[in-house]
This record gives C-alpha cells, sequence and structure tokens, in this order.
C-alpha cells in the first residue's frame, strides 16, 4: 500500500520519501556526491541489511518479510548499494567495492547511528565481513547469509575480477587474507540454506579460519529460498536479541 509521502532532509534540501507500506519508509541520502536509496522501518537496537548482486533493499528484505519481523524490535535500515536499484551508478569504477565498505559508515552517520548490527546477504555478506576488517568500532555483530570467505589470491577472487559490469569486477577489491579474517573480534554467525550451492566456494573457506563463528543450516533452503523461511527469521531474530 502506497500511504502518504512525506519529506526528509538530506544534506539541508528536502528529499521525498514515501511508505512503502504501513510501516516501511523510503529515503535518500548523499554520500560524497552519491545518492544513495535506502529503507527504514522499526525502532529500537539498529540493523543495516546488505543486499546481494543485482538484488535489491526491497526484493531480498522487505518482500520476504524480513524487514518487518525485525522491525518489531529492532530499528532496521536496508541500503541499495551504489550500482543497484535507485541508488546511483557511477560512471567511475572507484565507486563501488571497497566503497561500499565506507557507503555503510557513511549511512550510519547519515543517521546518527554509533553502532549496528550488520547483515549481509550474499556479495551483501563479503561487504559485511569488509565492514567488520575496516569499522569494527561501529558494528554491534555481523550475520552473514549464504556466503564465507571471499579469499584473496583465491579462485573467487579471479571470478569477480572477470565480471561483465565494473560493479561487479569491484567485488574482487572486497578479497581478505586468513589473517585479516583471524583478526575479526566481533560476534560473528553464519546462516546458509542446507541446499545452497555456493557452501563450498566461500563457506568452508571460513570455516578453515573461523570455527569459532557458529553456523546454522536452514533445513530445505537454496541460496535465495532460504530467506523466506521461517525458520531463517526466526534464527536471526533469535541472534539478534541475544546480542543486545
Amino acid at each position: 500500500m502506497i500511504g502518504r509521502r512525506t519529506f526528509v532532509a538530506v544534506g539541508g534540501a528536502a528529499t521525498l520519501a514515501w511508505p512503502l507500506t504501513a510501516t516501511a519508509t523510503s529515503a535518500f541520502f548523499s554520500a560524497n556526491g552519491v545518492k544513495i536509496h535506502y529503507l527504514a522501518q522499526g525502532s529500537g537496537p539498529p540493523v543495516v541489511l546488505i543486499h546481494g548482486l543485482d538484488g535489491s533493499a526491497e526484493g531480498t528484505w522487505e518482500m520476504s518479510g524480513i524487514m518487518a519481523a525485525l522491525a518489531r524490535t529492532h530499528r532496521v535500515v536496508a541500503l541499495y548499494l551504489p550500482g543497484f536499484g535507485n541508488s546511483d551508478k557511477p560512471a567511475t569504477p572507484d565507486a563501488y567495492g571497497v566503497q561500499w565498505s565506507e557507503d555503510v559508515l557513511r549511512l550510519l552517520n547519515h543517521l546518527a547511528i554509533g553502532k549496528a548490527h550488520i547483515v549481509g546477504f550474499s556479495m551483501g555478506g563479503i561487504v559485511a565481513v569488509k565492514f567488520a576488517v575496516d569499522h569494527p568500532d561501529r558494528m554491534l555483530t555481523g550475520t552473514l547469509v549464504g556466503m564465507g570467505l571471499l579469499q584473496e589470491g583465491g579462485v573467487m577472487q579471479q571470478f569477480w575480477a572477470h565480471r561483465h559490469d565494473q560493479a561487479s569486477r569491484s567485488v574482487a577489491d572486497l578479497a581478505l587474507t586468513p589473517e585479516q579474517l583471524k583478526a575479526v573480534r566481533l560476534p560473528f554467525k553464519v546462516l546458509v540454506g542446507s541446499n545452497d550451492s555456493g557452501r563450498g566456494m566461500y563457506i568452508e573457506s571460513l570455516l578453515a579460519v573461523r570455527r569459532d563463528w557458529p553456523l546454522v543450516e536452514i533445513a530445505d533452503a537454496d541460496h535465495i529460498s532460504c530467506l523466506f523461511k521461517s525458520q531463517f527469521k526466526d534464527e536471526l531474530a533469535r541472534w539478534l536479541d541475544l546480542s543486545q
């Protein structure tokens, strides 16, 4: 349902925002001149949701019911990374990759959020781990959904480096060494579908380094359908509630 439109001040200017549903609001802010779109819902401890490749905040988090489920007890913010959705798509390659981690920081600053739970699905999980390495003082916890370690020098880094578009290619720049992953001192949890074909590509590499990070399999789910399972929502909500 499209509700009454409101205006949100961004960088001193009034920017149009509107409720996507009765409780989810769409808004924009400017990060170094790049317009970034995000959805917001609920109140409480903040949670930032990061979508995957060719995904969207709405499709990944709102339509699946995850935002509504978490918003019962949390302030939930789901951003569209630059290059996706209604966020800007700059022509310069340095607007992507590592800058996505910085865009999460800029989102927190824009919303005056000191620390947040960071949840990343698929490619968004790669961004979440990079953010944990770069800005651990701004995180409460991390959650990886269908994602593990993109290892520097590994086969999957080369896969991303040869993607067809510059936004996808920039994912290769987010690769980390095992030593960087070992240095993370934040609580993390991994949620993955029992039938997720990507497990061997990323998650086994992560578990070889961080066996202390708990992993929960979502029954009878693949990479995408995992998001729509009630078990997934319950596990994620329970993890965030226990980690206040």
